[in-house]
């Protein structure tokens, strides 16, 4: 098959890091697969170089970009119609708000073409106000029902498409798979992130792992962090991301007392995740919204439990007490935190239950696998 993939941005994110992994598989499998991609946002990191190397087909396409830009969109849509066009692919598979409305409205012009949509997470309700919410439930609706297949990554992102009568019937869940073996190989740390940070043997060092951005609330993980490290002086935290809120959360930490604020450490977007995991104690995620995390399938991977919000599928990853913590209230987050820290042998044992879930349900084998049965079973369809 002839695969044509549309993304916004190619950014240190899960969408990536699936398709990154999926889409070699399916390569591997004698598949021609075509990625569309505009330019990652400062500070979000870029996987296009990593995409180069491992021989991918990587287009770029002037204009696509997150938010709303009459120009941009528009130039965008006209570069995804003429590129689609000679390319003719079987499948345009897009990802996400932005390139799932122009790529779907470019695939209008190839009839040929199976059209699929996922959802990585939405922004259809919690976001933005009700009337900006009604208007985005409707649009995606609308270009629902010129899909022929919307992809959910969890169960729970899949029962908000249905209840907010999005899904018109044509949805399947493909839950996320990555290039695991990096970090299923790690079996003790590295030392470089410890040394980096001041942080020693007997430190326990938590990581906020993802976008420094309102839906990840970065300043609720700073919080918790603030309510225990005065009765846990073991605790460091480090934020291992980038984003608009990175000087909002500097500035936090600036006007901290001097001996909490040199345990809390701003790391920046990195690639190499299977080294700052490997010195990890815990990985803590605090957003508001998720659809299902590839931050908390790396971890799980690498053997380190979670400390989690239960929002979105996050449950569906996460075994509350035996792969990690879930909470609702930052007094719920820190407890579990503290569970961890007071019993140092826990963590472990977290980690490996974890680690033998994730590596059965989650790899790039099984992503890939799912995906070309579906995309089979529709152009089959549409032939």
């Amino acid at each position: 098959m002839r695969i044509a993939r549309v993304m916004t941005r190619l950014n240190l994110g899960g969408p990536a890091r699936q398709a990154l992994a999926s889409d070699r598989w399916l390569r591997e499998r004698g598949h021609d697969v075509r990625l569309f991609t505009g330019e990652p946002e400062p500070g979000e990191g870029d996987l296009t170089a990593e995409f180069h190397a491992r021989g991918h087909d990587v287009r770029r396409i002037p204009g696509l970009a997150r938010g709303v830009s009459l120009v941009g969109d528009w130039r965008a849509l006209r570069a995804l119609k003429r590129e689609l066009a000679e390319f003719r692919p079987d499948v345009v598979h897009t990802h996400a708000s932005k390139a799932g409305a122009l790529g779907r409205r470019a695939a209008r012009e190839l009839p040929q073409a199976a059209r699929v949509h996922t959802f990585h997470g939405h922004v259809l309700e919690g976001y933005f106000p009700a009337p900006i919410s009604k208007a985005l439930i409707a649009l995606e609706t609308r270009l629902a029902r010129e899909t022929d297949l919307l992809i959910a990554v969890s169960h729970a992102t899949a029962e908000d498409l249905e209840r907010l009568g999005v899904s018109q019937g044509r949805l399947a869940v493909v839950p996320p798979g990555i290039e695991l073996d990096p970090f299923v190989a790690l079996r003790s740390r590295h030392g470089a992130l410890r040394k980096e940070i001041g942080a020693s043997e007997s430190d326990f060092v938590v990581g906020m792992v993802g976008r420094l951005a309102e839906v990840k609330q970065p300043l609720r993980a700073l919080e918790i962090f603030e309510f225990l490290a005065p009765s846990q002086p073991a605790l460091q935290l480090a934020f291992i991301g980038d984003g608009e809120l990175f000087t909002m959360l500097e500035r936090r930490i600036l006007a901290m007392p001097a001996d909490l604020a040199r345990r809390v450490h701003l790391l920046g977007a990195r690639t190499d995740m299977p080294a700052v995991l490997a010195d990890l104690d815990c990985v803590l995620l605090t957003s508001r919204s998720e659809g299902l995390p590839v931050a908390l399938i790396e971890a799980g991977a690498a053997g380190k439990p979670v400390v989690a919000a239960s929002v979105g599928g996050v449950a569906e990853l996460v075994v509350h007490e035996r792969t990690g913590f879930l909470g609702e209230s930052n007094d719920e987050l820190a407890f579990g935190l503290a569970q961890l820290l007071d019993n140092r042998q826990l963590g472990p044992a977290f980690g490996q239950r974890a680690r033998l879930r994730i590596d059965k349900r989650h790899s790039a084998a099984a992503l890939g696998a799912h995906l070309e049965s579906l995309y089979r079973q529709l152009t089959e369809v549409r032939a």
